[in-house]
């Protein structure tokens, strides 16, 4: 049986939940630690948890863990649910300066870099870069309605004090980004995104624009992910297929001037206290 570890890690990527045999619906989620490494957590029954654990990103947390097993990617772990403990947040001030300098010492040079390195050496299979350049958010239809397996496993009897006044929507699109990399024998991209935020905001523009979701859902996604911010991609691999990258969340400060972005490495700091 795997020891259990304590780690104090930011948040900075949650998926939109899918059905689970256990845990009835899970996210994955990515964090740093207070080491500077990659840390996956799965699974993460979200909507499940008591509102004072219910940790969002940028959100330093203090977690038990157990390394997984029947998974070979080196940063995956298992959330232990009891004990999960917020610590603080951090914010957007200063064109994001404080996210930056956490996250951008982890930041690779392109999805080409990171897949050649993964297959070299069975990691990293998590990863943050810049795409050279977002070509088009692509919108496709998907199942509209979860399988008789899938709502098999979010119809289980609960054994958590607290379920869902809702049950989960099934997103009845697949989102893919389609983009270019700043390795020079880059032949493009175009990868699936699962990102917690996609899923919302199709659902809340859905029930305010009905048919006309589209124009604002691509605004945001799609325009100004491509005009507006300095866009980054956190992506993963799957685990039954390792050689599959997708687009796990996005990170969007805002553009500012050429060079403020690049601030250098600075020793990893420790997550501030509650006050």
């Amino acid at each position: 049986m795997a020891e259990e570890e304590s780690k104090k890690a930011l948040i900075v990527v949650r998926t939109y939940p899918v059905p689970a045999t256990k845990g009835i619906e899970v996210s994955c989620t990515a964090a740093i630690t207070d080491k500077g490494e990659w840390l996956r957590i799965f699974p993460v029954p979200w909507r499940f948890l008591d509102n004072d654990e219910r940790f969002k990103k940028y959100q330093w947390v203090e977690l038990h863990l157990t390394k997984a097993t029947g998974d070979s990617r080196p940063e995956s772990y298992r959330l232990k649910q009891a004990g999960i403990k917020i610590l603080s947040s951090v914010g957007t001030e200063n064109n994001w300066k404080e996210r930056k300098e956490l996250i951008f010492p982890l930041r690779s040079h392109c999805l080409c870099c990171l897949v050649r390195e993964r297959d070299a050496r069975g990691h990293p299979t998590l990863g943050i870069f810049r795409p050279k350049k977002i070509e088009s958010l692509i919108i496709s239809p998907d199942q509209p309605d979860w399988s008789p397996a899938e709502l098999a496993k979010l119809r289980q009897i609960p054994m958590f004090s607290k379920a869902p006044k809702t049950e989960l929507e099934k997103i009845p699109f697949k989102f893919q980004y389609k983009f270019w990399c700043e390795d020079q024998a880059c032949k493009g991209h175009q990868l699936a995104c699962t990102d917690w935020e996609m899923g919302q905001s199709w659902r809340r523009w859905r029930e305010e624009y009905g048919d006309q979701w589209e124009g604002k859902f691509r605004n945001r996604f799609e325009k100004e992910m491509i005009e507006k911010y300095d866009t980054h991609f956190y992506v993963g691999t799957i685990h039954q297929h390792p050689h599959i990258w997708i687009i796990v969340g996005l990170f969007y400060p805002p553009r500012s001037q050429p060079g403020l972005f690049e601030l250098p490495p600075k020793p990893y700091p420790q997550p501030k206290q509650p006050t």
